[in-house]
């Protein structure tokens, strides 16, 4: 526990409000269309969890991973994709459920859901198993109310040079755990999962500098496009449409 206060002691907070993304994206467009009751869409994008998820460490909305998701999907398939944002800056997977109880309150469910959370569990030294059985329950109401949902897995925080060793070594332990126990829990309510930090910790770690905000924990502009990158496949072949080629310098593991 010592550990853990120690992390959350030493990783910066970005405690700045993320930019305002929510709105109606359609291919090609500049500024977003606002959207109130009566406005026509034809997919509706949500994205729950924590501050990555929420936009923390962008200076504009472009660079929010919400926008890129839903300038993307509007990109590959034409269609007018309402974004919305549930997200919220600290959460843990214990928020989940608030924030989908807050979805149902606001409306009918999304067409595609997408989940970032897992880092505030580490830092915060939640029960690997609970934090997962946490997000299958999210997962699970989601998918019983007709989204498609996609889980990005918990970063790999030994990548936040941040950190000193060797703690660096014990969170990027737990991490892994807490990564792995997400995968299976999202598997088994029928979601998809991306690993984030498997497929985002080498670059991370080679070019901090380049990936990372000013606060040395949330992702960059440039961090951010990298996980759309991953991302958005995952969600274009579950709405059954044509997915793009991940670029060239973006390396999987």
């Amino acid at each position: 526990m010592a550990q853990a206060q120690a992390a959350r002691t030493i990783i910066g907070r970005d405690t700045s409000k993320p930019p305002e993304a929510d709105g109606i994206y359609t291919a090609g467009c500049g500024e977003p269309a606002p959207w109130r009751i009566g406005v026509p869409f034809d997919l509706h994008l949500m994205i729950f969890g924590d501050s990555t998820a929420a936009g923390v460490g962008c200076a504009t909305a472009e660079e929010v991973l919400g926008v890129r998701l839903a300038r993307g999907l509007a990109e590959a398939t034409r269609r007018r994709i309402r974004l919305s944002t549930k997200a919220i800056s600290g959460a843990t997977s214990k928020g989940l459920a608030g924030q989908v109880d807050a979805m149902f309150v606001a409306g009918p469910p999304p067409d595609a859901a997408v989940i970032l959370v897992g880092a505030n569990d580490v830092t915060k030294k939640h029960s690997v198993l609970a934090s997962a059985q946490r997000l299958r329950r999210a997962v699970s109401r989601l998918r019983e109310a007709g989204s498609v949902v996609v889980v990005g897995t918990c970063p790999d925080l030994g990548t936040v040079v941040a950190i000193p060793q060797p703690l660096r070594t014990v969170v990027h332990g737990w991490s892994v755990r807490l990564a792995r126990a997400q995968t299976a829990a999202t598997l088994a309510a029928d979601g998809i999962a991306v690993p984030m930090g498997d497929l985002l910790g080498r670059d991370f770690r080679s070019t901090p500098e380049a990936l990372f905000s000013a606060d040395g924990f949330h992702p960059s502009a440039a961090g951010y496009e990298l996980a759309a990158a991953h991302l958005l496949p995952a969600l274009l072949r579950e709405i059954g449409a044509p997915e793009p080629g991940v670029p060239h310098h973006i390396v999987a593991t």
